[in-house]
């Protein structure tokens, strides 16, 4: 891309832009009824493009994209060239659709979404987190997500712009749907991801790790009977953050998604299934898990930017379409880093960890968590200031142990250090680590499913066995103060108190 090419885009994505309103009319009436819908905080993801689009963070591509030859190249370019998000208004072969891309691919944008400040994104969320909001069920005929409703063989997932992600996928995948299932037994909601891929116009895989949602799927296997589901495409961030976030069966993942937003979710029911469904949301896809049919599956690019080789999935079933009107799909990509699925995964990985070394030593003296996209999400940095020797592994073996296995690889780094700045990370690993005492190995330890350089045990596809590495990166503690000025790093003078902005030409900044 040419320099003015580069620069038309920047200044086009930093142009404010409404995105298409006529779905966001009529801010609902009273709250606290579940009879109506309620005047909330804003719980689409169409508010949330839109104050993306307002900040300068998304660029709208007016242009005609092919979802099966090159949108996925062109958000991807967006998100690691410009660092922005995508929204694409002309799709070939599907007119009246809009869709999104890379929309939470980074802290700052997780930030705007759950107004926060970004140097305050990991103790705001806990804050929150606190106190869980249930949902509320409103009994409405004319909630956004059921604008259009399409049943039977008018029910085609081929309508939907989906794309062909990475470059030897096995065809096209639905990477961003929410998946609301029910305990067949207690009702108890669960809500998880799972890719789907799309096997025609009725009929998707749906991959179930050894998780809560496997727990749910056998019930009904072993009792002969389908499992309903919902798959939900396109929520406020808050809904989609708690759809990935790790918690205790039972633990209603709405009641999360509550307090995130501080107001409850608003839920509708279904129309052929019993199941509830986000009412703000673009697309609903409901249907049934077979209990009886598995199919060939992948391969498909993943989460740590390999390729997941093929195997065999279960078989998803339509049976309803439900969506707005001009539905925005969320196009989520997975593969390569930088992608929006590291991102967001990786948020979780940091909220988890972070809490999780509260409880270390009674309370380290802890600044930031990291799960870098860079790493695939099997790297973390905790910044942190060690009070005695020691305690920086400490702190890296409890990080390493926690409630995510995706992490392999954790470095600890000192107060000094921006835990964001792989480039300073680098720095303190050359100059403060010593590879005889500083690094240590932890062998024969569950490790992410999708780490293909760990073997698998058995025939098992979701058991791999590896490796873990702790990196001290940190200076001696404060105890040792001599020692710990050896390792100051030479800043300009007055480099705090310097403001880049008060030397610059002012047209820099118009």
């Amino acid at each position: 891309m040419s320099s003015d090419g580069l620069r038309g885009l920047i200044d086009q994505s930093r142009k404010a832009g409404d995105l298409d309103a006529r779905d966001m009319k009529n801010r609902r009436a009273e709250a606290g009824k579940a009879a109506t819908l309620s005047n909330m905080f804003d719980q689409s993801i169409r508010g949330f493009l839109q104050t993306l689009e307002r900040k300068g963070e998304l660029v709208r591509f007016d242009k005609q994209v092919d979802p099966d030859a090159n949108m996925a190249a062109i958000e991807w370019r967006a998100c690691n060239e410009l660092g922005k998000a995508s929204l694409f208004t002309d799709i070939k072969g599907h007119p009246g659709w809009q869709a999104c891309s890379q929309i939470l691919s980074d802290r700052g944008k997780w930030a705007l979404a759950l107004n926060l400040a970004e140097d305050e994104l990991l103790p705001g969320l806990n804050r929150k987190l606190v106190s869980r909001i249930a949902p509320v069920v409103e009994d409405t005929p004319s909630a956004p997500c059921q604008e259009v409703v399409l049943t039977g063989e008018e029910a085609s997932l081929l309508d939907i712009p989906a794309m062909l992600a990475s470059e030897h996928d096995g065809g096209k995948f639905l990477a961003s749907g929410m998946a609301i299932i029910k305990d067949p037994e207690t009702g108890i909601r669960n809500v998880s991801i799972h890719r789907q891929h799309i096997y025609d116009a009725h009929h998707t895989g749906f991959v179930m790790l050894p998780r809560q949602a496997r727990r749910i799927y056998d019930m009904y296997r072993a009792q002969g009977r389908h499992m309903p589901a919902a798959v939900v495409i396109g929520a406020h961030p808050a809904i989609m953050f708690s759809s990935g976030f790790v918690t205790g069966y039972g633990d209603d993942e709405f009641s999360i998604a509550g307090a995130l937003l501080g107001d409850p979710v608003r839920m509708v029911k279904c129309k052929t299934i019993d199941m509830e469904v986000p009412a703000d949301a673009e697309i609903v896809i409901e249907g049934e898990v077979l209990c009886d049919e598995i199919r060939p599956e992948g391969p498909y690019g993943e989460i740590p930017g390999t390729y997941a080789k093929a195997g065999t999935a279960e078989v998803f079933r339509v049976k309803a379409i439900t969506r707005r009107r001009s539905a925005i799909y969320y196009a989520l990509h997975c593969g390569a880093p930088t992608t929006e699925t590291q991102a967001t995964t990786g948020l979780a990985i940091e909220l988890a960890t972070w809490d999780h070394l509260q409880k270390v030593e009674g309370g380290l003296d802890l600044l930031d968590v990291r799960c870098h996209p860079a790493g695939a999400m099997m790297m973390l940095v905790i910044k942190m200031r060690p009070r005695v020797a020691g305690q920086a592994k400490t702190a890296l073996m409890a990080a390493l142990s926690g409630p995510f296995l995706h992490p392999k690889l954790a470095i600890a780094v000192d107060d000094d250090i921006d835990a964001n700045d792989l480039r300073q990370v680098m720095w303190s690993m050359t100059t403060r680590v010593h590879a005889e005492k500083d690094i240590d190995m932890i062998g024969n330890t569950r490790v992410f499913a999708l780490d293909n350089v760990s073997p698998f045990v058995g025939d098992n596809p979701f058991h791999r066995i590896g490796t873990k590495w702790l990196i001290d990166a940190t200076k001696p503690p404060p105890s040792d103060p001599e020692g710990r000025e050896r390792f100051a790093r030479a800043m300009p003078r007055n480099f705090d108190a310097v403001k880049l902005e008060d030397f610059l030409p002012e047209e820099m900044f118009r």
